[in-house]
């Protein structure tokens, strides 16, 4: 999946972040407050590269890229590249501004 070969380069050189949600869920509007709320307590020297997935408008893209990473496909969902590789993932109410910290090193 070319999606999945360009997220894994990216994040090489700075972690990257998918963050999969749908606009209409109650619970994805929560995960996605605490995942803002842990973006904007970001220092400048802590780089993290963000994608967002509309689960609903990007339905193929969000499957194929959780298919392809044998990972259950859930919305809200944030899916953490370090390295060129999946180093965390989680979904619903662990997404947290204190998990994103956790997996943040921090």
């Amino acid at each position: 999946m070319e999606a999945l070969s360009a997220l894994r380069q990216a994040s090489v050189s700075t972690d990257v972040v998918v963050f999969k949600k749908s606009p209409i869920c109650p619970t994805s509007t929560r995960a996605e407050y605490e995942f803002k709320q842990w973006l904007a307590g970001l220092e400048d020297d802590d780089p993290v590269r963000i994608a967002w997935i509309d689960v609903i408008a990007e339905r193929p893209l969000a499957r194929g890229l959780t298919t392809a990473l044998d990972v259950g496909h859930q919305s809200p969902q944030a899916l953490w590249f370090s390295g060129g590789d999946l180093a965390w993932h989680d979904s619903h109410g662990a997404l947290t501004c204190a998990r994103f910290t956790e997996a943040n090193g921090g």
